[in-house]
């Protein structure tokens, strides 16, 4: 609650020992996350992995994807430095910028370099993000379209873009500082954001949380449902036998979560009386059509 806060109105609210105060916290964050279960799984979705609520995560305009895959090069630099951090003398490698620099030109960047945008870097913008929205209306998959990018991918952009002007202690913010903001956002939330499932690009998997396969999924598992039970109202049955029966009908294979879920669906629509213990459901008559 604190971070959504933080992040959405960019302050913190302070309720202790009789004070109640409101703080302005207009700085950058940078969070990491562990994978749920200790190791990735790249058959699941980057929400899926590391259980973070979408509203939060998707608030993040970088998210990039830091996996251990084995690499000699990098396996041997790694093992390297950490063997040279128990030598008599400590094999230490030196930063290639002095600590106190960087946090001047930093400090100093943040303070006076305040960038606008130039009419050319305006219209690479919209250009950019007519592109990323033209990305989820593909052919593919039964003409079925995603959400490749929304409002939030744009504003992401123009902070990504003033952020690297301001690097450059740039007042203006120019073209190419939009191609790199968008070559970054490429490489780095797309790619989080990308269903393992179908291999398409959909934001609804970072702003939800589902991708849109699964909502269609679950709105056709629904639609089926309703049509076999409108067959058998007045009439008392198992949810074996519903699942039995909806998978002859679809040719598919539902499985039982999916099929308890949709019921509680329809039970909280009053369209059927479903008893979760004796897994029994009896279909109201006169309610389905």
């Amino acid at each position: 609650a604190i971070l959504h806060e933080a992040m959405e109105q960019q302050t913190v609210s302070i309720a202790k020992a009789g004070i109640i105060a409101t703080l302005n916290a207009r700085t950058s964050i940078l969070a990491s996350a562990n994978p749920s279960e200790s190791r990735y799984n790249p058959s699941m979705s980057v929400v899926e992995n590391i259980k973070l609520p979408p509203t939060l995560l998707s608030r993040f305009d970088l998210i990039y994807l830091i996996l251990d895959a084995p690499n000699v090069e990098n396996d041997r630099k790694l093992a390297q430095h950490l063997v040279g951090l128990y030598y008599e003398t400590p094999n230490i490698v030196e930063p290639p910028l002095d600590h106190a620099l960087l946090r001047d030109y930093i400090a100093y960047a943040r303070e006076f370099i305040h960038p606008e945008l130039s009419d050319l870097a305006t219209r690479e913008l919209i250009a950019a993000y007519l592109d990323m929205r033209r990305m989820g209306s593909g052919s593919g998959g039964g003409g079925q379209r995603t959400i490749s990018a929304t409002p939030r991918q744009l504003e992401s952009l123009i902070r990504l873009s003033e952020g690297l002007a301001r690097m450059r202690y740039s007042r203006v913010v120019a073209r190419n500082d939009v191609k790199e903001a968008m070559r970054l956002m490429r490489v780095a939330t797309q790619a989080a954001a990308t269903d393992p499932r179908t291999g398409r690009i959909d934001m609804d998997m970072i702003t939800t949380g589902r991708s849109s396969a699964e909502r269609e999924n679950e709105e056709s598992l629904n639609t089926t449902l309703k049509e076999l039970l409108a067959e058998r109202r007045g009439n008392r049955m198992a949810v074996s036998d519903v699942r039995r029966q909806l998978n002859e009908v679809t040719n598919a294979n539902a499985q039982q979560e999916e099929v308890v879920e949709a019921l509680r669906r329809m039970e909280a629509d009053g369209l059927i009386q479903f008893n979760e213990r004796a897994q029994t459901i009896f279909v109201r008559a006169g309610v389905l059509s």
